[in-house]
């Protein structure tokens, strides 16, 4: 596994972040989780409503102030995930499911130990901006990122049902 480093988006990386998004569909992945959207968006609109998002003065009001990162692999700066770390829950959605952090390794970067790489390095992002503990969550049959939870001292605390049926996994973290 080669080192990775959390980058903030910037217009520079709208063809390799095109790429990375095209990589998912191509797979028959139509959410990136912990992509703030990019899933749903043109890279330039995603990229202005992404800082939006980052400012208290700006955010959306139906959401909550977020930071999102490239993962970038440091020998070829190539994007390997998306990490999305939300400052707070106080956002339905996320006290409920999404919880603080979401995130996405790309479909051929996977089985390499780039989420934990990544999972760690938020964390260590949370401390910094004051949080004490984060929530995390996940579908129960997603054993790869369940894995990756408990390597970074995720502790499961619940399972309930999400709007779409499927079951989910709530994991909790103290920092």
């Amino acid at each position: 596994m080669e080192a990775l480093k959390l980058v903030t988006p910037t217009e520079a990386h709208q063809a390799a972040a095109e790429a990375f998004k095209n990589e998912f569909l191509e797979y028959g992945e139509q959410i990136i989780n912990g992509s703030a959207l990019l899933d749903q968006m043109e890279y330039l609109p995603w990229l202005e409503n992404m800082r939006n998002n980052n400012n208290p003065q700006t955010v959306s009001s139906d959401w909550v102030v977020s930071s999102t990162f490239f993962a970038m692999r440091e020998s070829d700066g190539a994007i390997v995930g998306i990490i999305d770390v939300r400052h707070s829950i106080k956002q339905p959605f996320l006290s409920q499911y999404g919880g603080h952090i979401g995130y996405a390794v790309r479909p051929g970067e996977r089985r390499k130990g780039y989420a934990v790489q990544m999972l760690r390095q938020a964390l260590a992002f949370t401390r910094e901006i004051g949080l004490e503990k984060v929530m995390l969550g996940c579908y129960c049959d997603n054993t790869a990122s369940k894995r990756t939870m408990e390597a970074c001292g995720a502790k499961w605390t619940e399972t309930k049902p999400y709007a779409d049926g499927k079951m989910m996994d709530i994991y909790w973290i103290t920092l």
